[in-house]
């Protein structure tokens, strides 16, 4: 238990994904250190089972869970759920807001600003997770976006990157960060490390994320119809996940005559979606750090992803098997293969899953995301290396290596 709790304050727009994964198993890390917790989030967006998991948090978290409606456009509604959050965030007091996504980050490091006008202490932390960094910025859209996480970078007092191409890029896309910097990987629970054998009726591919277009799922239904072209096979597929794109998948599965081997699971627990395929398929078009692929090469189950983000950062050394991402050209190849060679595709399962354990732990994730509060508050913790902005030669040195050398 630490000795000099803090109140932290995680504020994210939606609470679905890979983020929402992030948030939980830090806020619940940092409460389990002694730490005073408090998370907000949108009202408007998640299903039953990511409610559930909302709702779960509530007895663990002494500042509370508190929902208010945030759009994920700009919009003048911003205007609002701005004011309703400085109220209730000006009430809890706290040491720290950490904004996770390009509106949580918005929002906590404007409140935040507000609050130290007011006089109050306040340490203004973001992490992306990718949010405005997936915008091309030779876009109208996502000149905007960068011209406003400049303007916002003024307001920051510790940035935090789930891998070293989010750290990228926003170096290229934005600016190189003014203020304390640390390349922090999401971490896994140790029973997560323990290998998940598939059932005696699982199907040949398991998609599990998103679905949205940004994740692929359209890529996948169009490498299963490919193969049934190119082979005559008709591979069988689950599909598990909810989002704002399901019925356009549906309906493709239904135009290609699908029905009959592409079922869709709806929101499942990722290991208990394990034992539904022999191959994991990710065939996303752009991440930050995916909770997915992590999940899976802990499990041991074989995978075929796309390079793409922090991908590359969990292959390390493997990385040559990675896909082009956005062609379903390479997907079906990779997937035709698959079929073709099940055991090697096991071995390498086997061998990606080694060294993933030790990198990848909630443990070290919490304590690096803390200690960095600690640092952006003029407090030095022992046993920790200050990572200021800096070239990544300068980067991987000290302790910022036991984070961002996974091969």
């Amino acid at each position: 238990m630490t000795k000099d709790p803090l109140r932290i304050v995680h504020c994210v727009r939606s609470p679905i994904g890979g983020i929402f994964r992030h948030i939980k198993d830090l806020a619940l890390s940092q409460a389990a250190a002694g730490h005073d917790v408090g998370l907000i989030c949108d009202s408007s967006s998640g299903s039953d089972y990511d409610n559930a998991i909302v709702d779960s948090l509530r007895p663990h978290l002494s500042l509370g869970v508190a929902r208010f409606p945030m759009r994920r456009q700009l919009s003048l509604q911003d205007l609002a759920a701005t004011r309703d959050l400085y109220r209730h965030v000006r009430d809890l007091k706290p040491d720290v807001l950490h904004g996770h996504g390009a509106k949580g980050g918005a929002y906590s490091r404007f409140i935040g600003t507000v609050l130290r006008l007011q006089g109050q202490k306040v340490e203004r932390i973001y992490c992306p997770h990718g949010g405005s960094l997936h915008y091309d910025p030779n876009r109208l859209e996502g000149r905007v976006y960068h011209a406003l996480e400049r303007l916002l970078l003024r307001m920051t007092d510790g940035l935090i990157f789930v891998s070293d191409y989010e750290y990228a890029a926003f170096e290229t896309k934005v600016s190189r960060p003014t203020c304390p910097t640390r390349v922090v990987y999401n971490g896994l629970q140790p029973s997560e490390f323990s290998p998940v054998e598939p059932a005696s009726d699982a199907a040949d591919f398991l998609f599990i994320g998103m679905l949205r277009d940004l994740k692929g799922p359209d890529l996948f239904i169009d490498a299963l119809h490919n193969l049934e072209l190119q082979t005559g096979r008709r591979p069988t597929a689950f599909i598990a996940g909810e989002g704002p794109d399901e019925p356009k998948y549906r309906q493709m599965v239904e135009d290609y005559g699908l029905t009959d081997t592409v079922t869709f699971l709806g929101a499942v627990p990722a290991r208990e979606a394990f034992a539904n395929g022999r191959f994991v398929v990710v065939p996303s078009r752009a991440e930050a750090m995916p909770y997915i692929v992590l999940e899976t090469v802990a499990a041991e189950r074989p995978l075929i992803a796309t390079r793409v983000g922090g991908v590359p950062e969990v292959f390390g050394r493997h990385a040559l098997r990675l896909i082009e991402p956005g062609n379903v050209d390479h997907l079906t190849r990779a997937m035709r293969t698959a079929l073709d060679t099940p055991a090697a595709m096991q071995e390498a399962a086997v061998r990606l899953r080694q060294c993933l354990a030790e990198t990848f732990s909630v443990e070290l994730m919490a304590d690096r995301i803390t200690t960095l509060y600690r640092l952006a508050r003029g407090e030095s913790p022992q046993d920790e290396t200050v990572d200021q902005a800096a070239p990544a030669s300068v980067r991987h040195g000290s302790a910022y290596a036991r984070t961002s050398n996974p091969s």
